[in-house]
């Protein structure tokens, strides 16, 4: 079966529920007009849950189903009514007759026979369809003679009940008139819902609102009967519903005193004192803004933060102001849910969106890189060794090329280099292999890789790091890490100029700090902000040396995997400090 819920079923559903639930204990907790009352609940349970599921349906067939598991309830309904308010009235006596007994329950019997038949005789109802008219499809019955005498029989029962009430009431001491009322209101309700209902007065188009009224007649029920001390509904329903809710609820008088609450509300606020006649104030105090909506006597939800041992504790409090004669007093009805995990899963879900946007944003940047920088230089150099097989350019020419395209490809490689390292980082089993090194050892083969690019800028590279100097990570990626930075140093250092490479061991940090130093162009502080990110646009070197900005974000990534870190200072026209925390050898310690 397939559901579309809507508002009307979801309350209908939600409804039927608590009735279903609360019927089964009000049914065993006494004996006469208690039983009697909890079937009555029963009955509604079953329309309102049946005509929830009927709302929530889209197909003929789905919607003849759900019909014809309501009607047990609709057919039981005015019988459990009227027997109710035989024993409420002292009358029980006429049904205790087998005749009487018999005459009663043959139309409700005969009506569900001929409702699961009705498609063999359209006796019930003539005919069945949907109507799309509304905002969700909704089932529209045309009467036969069947449904007429069932409705017939229908406010018999409701109106022999609600006489024999209102008989029994009218002699009531004056104490009583309210919760008399209430009753014979609730009995009035499904009365004036199912006429306006036939004689086509449908606000809500072919809605039928009766098991709505039904449900309103059963809670203005359960007032009167309580308040005549008959039988303790309402406390059954408060301590197996808002006791074992997880939102917590408090009771406030137009005092602003607290008055009931449930054990969830003492879970948030870890009050272990008794606090049945507090004021709010006393407990909600810094809270302004929720004191204003409560002197202000405005509804509605705000956020709140509470400090528990626990935590801080985001919750939501939703305020209702219930301003109504009938309840001798105004009251606040507050209720508090804890929305600290929405909350945290939210903005980890945002935080996973930016991620997403800035990966999106580079992938986006690598293919750029791929497509303009990584193909011009090959295509430069495939032309050229095209001219020279075609004798179009002489071998002089040729040399004159060949530091231009030498250049080119010194690019090309340390850009596929790069790009090679950063893919494969982002492969999920792509793990790193730390391992004890010699640090010093992987800085010489380092500068020795740089001597020839250095040398034709004319810069020296020298270095202090003492021997023995062993460090604790992933060799290759420290390795990656260095000659990204050196061969930065190089490019943004002018001719004749020294690059400085020493490091030092913080034994308070636990680390190695390789700092890489040059005297070269520096850059700005808005550029050192972002040098790490990757969205940096790479500016040419002091000899036009080309860059992509992808080595230093790479470094990053490598360095904080390595439970390392990597830090720049920088001023333009001073040089450039790289500081790489590296982490020691534990053992070594």
């Amino acid at each position: 079966m397939e559901f579309t819920f809507n508002s009307y079923s979801l309350t209908l559903i939600y409804c039927g529920t608590i009735t279903l639930f609360i019927s089964y204990y009000v049914y065993n907790r006494d004996r006469g007009a208690v039983r009697w009352f909890g079937l009555m609940m029963l009955a509604n349970a079953v329309w309102s849950l049946g005509y929830g599921f009927e709302l929530a349906s889209s197909t003929l067939t789905q919607i003849k189903t759900f019909i014809n598991i309501e009607y047990i309830g609709i057919v039981t309904l005015p019988l459990t009514w009227f027997f109710f308010c035989l024993k409420m009235t002292g009358k029980d006596r006429w049904f205790r007759k087998p005749v009487n007994l018999v005459m009663t329950l043959l139309i409700p019997a005969a009506t569900l026979v001929l409702v699961w038949s009705n498609t063999h005789h359209h006796i019930h109802y003539k005919d069945l369809y949907i109507s799309y008219n509304n905002d969700f499809p909704m089932a529209v019955i045309v009467p036969g003679i069947g449904y007429r005498i069932f409705t017939i029989y229908f406010y018999l029962l409701l109106g022999t009940g609600s006489y024999l009430l209102i008989s029994k009431f009218r002699k009531a001491d004056p104490v009583y008139k309210k919760q008399n009322y209430s009753i014979l209101m609730g009995a009035l309700i499904p009365w004036l819902a199912n006429i306006s209902y036939l004689l086509g007065f449908r606000p809500l188009g072919n809605l039928d609102v009766t098991p709505f009224a039904f449900i309103i007649t059963i809670f203005l029920v359960s007032i009167g009967i309580y308040r005549f001390r008959l039988f303790d509904i309402l406390p059954v329903a408060r301590e197996k519903v808002l006791e074992l809710m997880q939102d917590g609820f408090v009771i406030l008088d137009q005092q602003q005193r607290i008055i009931d609450y449930n054990h969830a509300f003492k879970r948030y606020f870890i009050v272990n004192e008794k606090i049945i006649g507090k004021y709010a104030i006393e407990l909600f105090g810094a809270q302004p803004n929720f004191m204003h909506h409560l002197q202000s006597k405005t509804s509605g939800k705000l956020d709140l933060k509470i400090d528990t041992p626990g935590g801080i504790l985001d919750l939501e409090a939703d305020i209702t102001h219930m301003i109504d004669d009938n309840l001798n007093s105004d009251l606040i009805i507050v209720k508090f849910q804890d929305q600290t995990a929405i909350k945290k899963e939210s903005l980890k879900i945002k935080d996973q969106a930016v991620e997403l946007q800035k990966l999106n944003q580079l992938k986006d940047r690598i293919f750029s890189i791929i497509a303009h920088d990584l193909r011009a230089p090959l295509v430069n150099l495939s032309e050229v060794l095209k001219m020279i097989s075609n004798d179009i350019i002489t071998p002089e020419e040729f040399k004159m090329l060949a530091p231009i395209l030498s250049k080119d490809i010194i690019y090309t490689t340390d850009l596929l280099e790069n790009i090679l390292h950063w893919s494969r980082s982002q492969l999920k089993g792509y793990g790193i292999n730390k391992e004890h090194f010699n640090l010093r050892n992987l800085i010489i083969n380092e500068i020795d890789y740089h001597q020839p690019p250095a040398s034709i800028k004319e810069i020296r590279i020298v270095h202090n790091v003492f021997p023995n100097v062993i460090v604790f990570a992933d060799m290759l990626m420290i390795q990656i890490v260095v000659r990204n930075i050196i061969n930065n140093a190089i490019k943004f250092s002018n001719t004749a100029g020294i690059i400085d490479i020493s490091a030092s061991y913080q034994r308070t940090s636990g680390f190695i700090h390789l700092l890489i130093e040059d005297k070269g162009i520096g850059m700005p502080a808005e550029v050192v902000q972002n040098v790490f990110s990757g969205g940096n646009i790479s500016t040419r070197g002091t000899m036009h040396e080309k860059g992509t900005g992808l080595g230093l974000m790479i470094c990053k990534e490598f360095m904080q995997r390595n439970d390392g870190d990597i830090t720049v200072e920088s001023e333009p026209g001073k040089g450039t400090i790289f500081t790489i925390k590296i982490p020691v050898d534990p053992t070594k310690e």
